[in-house]
């Protein structure tokens, strides 16, 4: 019995492997597989497998030879007969499939819907050998007027589905170019794609996609040349059953590449407009030569592949003129800082030391990409309103009077009217907004709307700290740097009143490498690459313990030294030195 068993189970897989064969028109091998069952099932005397092995037998020899449409009906008729013996719905369904395929082929239709309606009914009893998506796809290619030539494993139909998809899925120009030359390819059962586009600015046709060679190698030439540029300059299709034999077609490329170039099919794509806006190259048919029927195809394909890349071609030009107005806004806003800077000499250089050290405390609190993005801007912008405050206040050597600072603190009035001026969409309006709350305080005692908490933006909050730091640490007029150790003390003490206090936490625990660099960016300097390493290991709390400690170890001492090496530009005086 297990012997019995082993021989079946080993016959079914034959079958299942005819099946696959068939599929892919290998018919040669399929009958060796078949030959094989059908002994099996012989020796075993199973009506149910000799009626399967008689069907696909008749299947086969009609395949091989459509004149030999009798003889392989009277075998059908026979493996019928047997199928009703055997009282197996696996016979029945193979059976009824095949006379489906083969009243298909005959152009038979209606007589082929019913076999194969009638075999998806038995499907959903028995489908031993999964027919079920090839019943199905032969059933909607029957009523969507389609040949019987088109494969099953590979449904047009399904390809259409994709390529349509791909009209709202897609933007991307090259990644829509590989699905519409895959799914092609699949569809029309070729050896290989390539999808052109015509670039009517320089008359040139174009592709990133050419299936079976680099498909990341752009393709580009002159839109009066080769086959593709024939159809899109004459709208002609082209059909060739033998590229040898054509005197159109170019063998160089077969040539170098060692290609052989059998068969062609070459078509445009038209958008609907009916203007011609590329072209499809398809080549080599798998089975044989391209038919009408794939021509028809082609053109379906056409007509949602040409809605699907207008609209990325459309998206393309939309995004470069985004990248193009970014860059124009972003030139401006940094045209407007170096209009600060160029007032005061000593404060240049102190909105892109805030943006720099804003960015650190963003990322440090894992603010996103996009919101940095704005804070960067607002963080450049934030004295703006500078330009507005008189030189003799502005550029004043010692401390301001009463009068004098009410009128600098006016700056933030004039930040936001500028900015309140300048067209931005929705999303960057934030930037007006972080830049005229630098100056708040947490508590509500800053200026100028005296906004309190969380009342102020978090773009304003980290301005805010970032600002002060910069202003304690940079030389100005009448004083030099302070001490990092008062410093530090300021934004400690700062915490909770002027301050956020979770930021100025997150600010104060920034490794000191990272400080630094924003010390070295206005002289262009470096950090040496051992100071880094160790300057990584700590941070500005760490460093206001050894700037405040009255018993400083040797290790310590060594810490802030470094720090303040950096800090107080000695490493800059140095340069200077050996040069």
């Amino acid at each position: 019995m297990t012997k019995r068993l082993s021989k079946i189970e080993n016959a079914e897989s034959l079958i299942r492997h005819c099946f696959s064969l068939i599929d892919e028109k290998d018919y040669s091998h399929a009958k060796v597989d078949i030959d094989k069952a059908y002994d099996i099932y012989k020796s075993e005397n199973s009506i149910e497998g000799i009626s399967i092995c008689m069907s696909l037998i008749a299947f086969l020899n009609y395949s091989v030879d459509n004149n030999s449409y009798e003889a392989s009906m009277s075998l059908l008729n026979d493996a019928t007969y047997m199928a009703k013996r055997s009282s197996s719905d696996t016979a029945w369904l193979v059976n009824e499939l095949i006379l489906g395929n083969i009243n298909f082929a005959e152009q038979n239709k209606d007589v082929a819907l019913i076999h194969y309606n009638n075999a998806l009914k038995l499907a959903v009893e028995e489908d031993k050998y999964s027919l079920s998506d090839t019943i199905n796809t032969r059933i909607r290619q029957l009523q969507n007027g389609m040949d019987y030539s088109l494969p099953t494993k590979s449904d047009p139909l399904v390809s259409l589905v994709k390529i349509s998809r791909s009209i709202t899925a897609l933007t991307d120009i090259d990644e829509l170019l590989q699905v519409i030359a895959e799914e092609t390819k699949n569809a029309i059962q070729a050896d290989r794609c390539t999808v052109f586009l015509w670039d009517k600015d320089t008359d040139e046709l174009w592709s990133k996609v050419a299936l079976g060679l680099d498909s990341s190698q752009e393709i580009r030439f002159p839109a009066d040349k080769g086959l593709a540029g024939y159809v899109v300059k004459t709208g002609e299709s082209l059909n060739i059953a033998d590229a040898y034999s054509d005197p159109r077609f170019n063998p160089e490329v077969d040539s170098k590449t060692g290609y052989r170039t059998k068969t062609i099919l070459c078509m445009p794509i038209m958008n609907n407009n009916r203007e011609i806006i590329g072209a499809f190259q398809v080549i080599n048919k798998i089975d044989g030569v391209f038919t009408k029927n794939d021509e028809d195809l082609l053109v379906a394909i056409g007509g949602s592949a040409s809605v699907a890349l207008e609209n990325a071609q459309l998206f393309d030009k939309q995004l470069q003129m985004y990248h193009e107005q970014k860059l124009m806004f972003e030139s401006f806003i940094d045209t407007l800082a170096m209009s600060i800077d160029a007032r005061d000499k000593i404060t240049a250089g102190h909105s892109t030391r805030v943006r720099m050290y804003s960015t650190l405390l963003a990322q440090e609190i894992g603010m996103d990409p996009k919101d940095i993005s704005l804070l960067e801007k607002a963080a450049i912008l934030h004295d703006i309103g500078k330009i507005g405050i008189r030189d003799s206040v502005l550029q004043k050597d010692g401390k301001l009077t009463p009068e004098e600072y009410k009128h600098i603190q006016e700056h933030v009035r004039i930040t936001h009217d500028i900015l309140s001026r300048i067209y931005m969409s929705a999303d960057f309006r934030i930037i007006t907004e972080m830049a005229c709350s630098h100056h708040e305080k947490y508590d509500g005692t800053g200026y100028y709307r005296h906004l309190k908490g969380e009342e102020i933006t978090l773009g304003g909050r980290i301005l805010a700290v970032a600002d002060v730091f910069d202003a304690i640490t940079s030389k100005r007029h009448y004083r030099d740097k302070m001490p990092i150790g008062n410093v530090i003390d300021i934004l400690i003490k700062g915490a909770g009143s002027h301050f956020d206090k979770s930021l100025v936490d997150t600010f104060l625990a920034i490794p000191v490498n990272k400080i630094v660099r924003v010390f070295l960016s206005e002289s262009h300097g470096k950090i040496e690459p051992e100071d880094e390493k160790i300057l990584s290991q700590y941070d500005l709390l760490a460093i206001h313990g050894f700037a405040t400690s009255e018993n400083l170890s040797e290790n310590n001492k060594k810490i802030l030294d470094m720090f303040n090496k950096y800090y107080t530009g000695q490493t800059e005086i140095k340069e200077e030195n050996n040069k």
